[in-house]
């Protein structure tokens, strides 16, 4: 990682788009345990851009190889006696999912061997997360497996941003785990963004834009936007599973004639999901559509897939994972969650309180 002492103007640009953003904290966050963040190779992007809203330099030392046969190794540097952040999500970029699992475990091991005083493993996305519970017998829950890998190579806390299912943190046992959410940064993507490439005023939400759930699972996601935008209403987008080898059918709950419509989504692997739900707003008589989703996999073809749908205008994701996939679709937007992560490692590391994040943001605004 690099760290520039100053902010380059590009950068400040960026993240002044977010909304946790208050300024390069050029103060000294210093308490009992130095402050390290290290990264693995999965998003080395975001833990820079955190490094330099935080005013870090590199961890001394810290290097990760891979051999010929794949093998890793890790050096976690000098990071005796400190609060380690360490910051790798589970997915990213032309890295394996499996290679960036194995990189983020034996991180934390080769930290805890070092005599780190405390690890914050920092997961924006958590790999097998959609595998939460068994759906048919036999069959392992991944997203608990996961969570015991972690938990037993000697985390102190967990960090993640919008989990697909919430109840994954029951499967950390006697480990905290933060579930942040980005929906702050959408709030202000839909009051700021949307509202004026769509010409209505903030105070027209309530009349003109509808949130949609793309499953059920999603409701309690959209409804908590809805609220906070002052949106119309929420739709939610139901599957019918058919008989034999038909497809399973989608149907709508709600109503959209006439709406600017927003669909909200905690990922999006290969779009086909997206696609077909988009699809049918529009044939429901939605306006115009536009998706909201936190983790951008963007898996093959989901980039030609949204490029070919006329009717979805703008997909934003955040850089929770690295957003390689997004180059080669114009209307793919990305949001930096690095300074909703930089706030959320200055608090945790002066044991300061993270509700604000959790409600209104650090000053308290919606």
């Amino acid at each position: 990682m690099t760290n520039n002492n100053n902010i380059a103007p590009e950068d400040k640009k960026r993240f002044e788009q977010t909304h946790f953003y208050q300024g390069d904290k050029a103060h000294a966050i210093e308490k009992k345990y130095r402050l390290r963040v290290v990264s693995g190779r999965a998003n080395n992007n975001l833990a820079n851009d955190v490094c330099k809203i935080l005013q870090l330099d590199p961890t001394p030392g810290f290097e990760l190889t891979q051999a010929a046969n794949q093998e890793l190794s890790i050096n976690a540097g000098e990071v005796m006696g400190d609060d380690v952040y360490l910051i790798q999500p589970m997915a990213g970029g032309d890295q394996d999912l499996n290679t960036s699992v194995m990189e983020a475990l034996l991180a934390v091991h080769s930290i805890r061997l070092q005599g780190a005083a405390r690890i914050t493993a920092i997961i924006p996305y958590l790999a097998y997360s959609r595998q939460d519970r068994k759906t048919k017998p036999r069959v392992p829950i991944s997203a608990s497996a996961m969570a015991q890998l972690i938990q037993c190579l000697g985390v102190d806390r967990v960090m993640t941003v919008d989990l697909h299912c919430g109840q994954i943190q029951g499967f950390f046992h006697n480990c905290p785990v933060d579930n942040l959410p980005v929906a702050l940064e959408f709030s202000k993507y839909i009051l700021n963004t949307i509202c004026e490439k769509e010409e209505i005023s903030k105070e027209r939400t309530c009349t003109d834009i509808t949130i949609v759930a793309p499953d059920a699972s999603g409701v309690e996601r959209a409804r908590t936007l809805a609220n906070m935008v002052n949106a119309k209403g929420v739709v939610t987008i139901l599957k019918r599973r058919a008989m034999g080898s038909e497809p399973a059918k989608m149907e709508m709950v709600g109503d959209v004639e006439g709406q600017i419509c927003v669909i909200i989504d905690d990922l999006v692997d290969t779009a086909g999901t997206l696609v077909s739900a988009a699809n049918l707003v529009a044939s429901k008589g939605g306006r115009s559509v536009y998706a909201l989703i936190t983790h951008g996999i963007l898996t093959d073809p989901a980039a030609e897939r949204v490029t070919k749908c006329d009717i979805i205008k703008e997909l934003v994701i955040t850089d929770s994972v690295d957003p390689a996939g997004a180059k080669s679709c114009c209307k793919i937007r990305t949001i930096s969650i690095a300074p909703m992560l930089a706030e959320a490692i200055e608090r945790t590391h002066s044991e300061v309180s993270l509700s604000a994040i959790f409600d209104n943001g650090p000053n308290g605004k919606a």
